[in-house]
């Protein structure tokens, strides 16, 4: 959960966020493998995405909201990382997500979701940008979630900014000579993945 606000430029707390004075906005950065809640309408939830997916979430009701990031869509049978390595899969990051925002007030039945991310920015057979696409989509229908917008695939990385409170959100395309650092960045956390072990329980779905 996001604590207050910053209130002043260059104002900066453990989280990583600081106070942006061009957007007015407490900004919170959501790295991959992480989900970020607020119920303060100060805070903007920032994020890169290259193939990976993120999720906003929103109580128009409760008036809270939030974040997630993912790298792939499911978790792999005795797959390798542990239990907040597991959070960089969409089918545990969205159940993360979801419970914390309905342990702050908010009704699965009022939740609205807008998706962004899934593009396929590297060269390979393999899109794992248009599985990610194809998950979160599936899994809103699945749960039976409203979804009210998305901006996925292409072939570019996006920077999506997040109000969760208001539920305002907006995208921009990055430039391909700004995209090397997300793609890296993505191709290292696939490596570590398949290189540890996951262990402990992970708890999926809420009320």
């Amino acid at each position: 959960m996001v604590s207050s606000p910053f209130r002043r430029p260059g104002d900066k707390k453990a989280s990583g966020g600081y106070y942006h004075p061009h957007y007015g906005a407490d900004v919170i950065k959501v790295m991959l493998g992480e989900h970020k809640v607020s119920t303060h309408p100060e805070v903007m939830l920032v994020t890169t995405l290259g193939s990976c997916v993120a999720a906003c979430v929103r109580d128009p009701v409760a008036l809270v909201g939030g974040m997630n990031h993912f790298l792939l869509p499911d978790v792999p049978e005795n797959s390798p990382g542990g239990v907040n390595d597991a959070a960089r899969y969409g089918s545990v990051a969205m159940e993360f997500l979801i419970n914390n925002v309905l342990s702050q007030g908010a009704r699965r039945n009022r939740l609205q979701i807008k998706v962004f991310g899934g593009a396929k920015v590297i060269d390979s057979s393999y899109d794992v940008g248009a599985q990610n696409a194809a998950f979160v989509l599936d899994y809103i229908e699945r749960e039976g979630l409203e979804l009210v917008g998305q901006d996925l695939g292409g072939t570019q990385a996006r920077r999506v900014h997040f109000y969760p409170v208001t539920g305002r959100a907006m995208r921009k395309l990055l430039r391909p000579e700004a995209m090397n650092e997300t793609i890296h960045h993505e191709l290292s956390f696939r490596s570590k993945l398949r290189a540890q072990r996951i262990e402990g329980d992970v708890e999926l779905f809420g009320d």
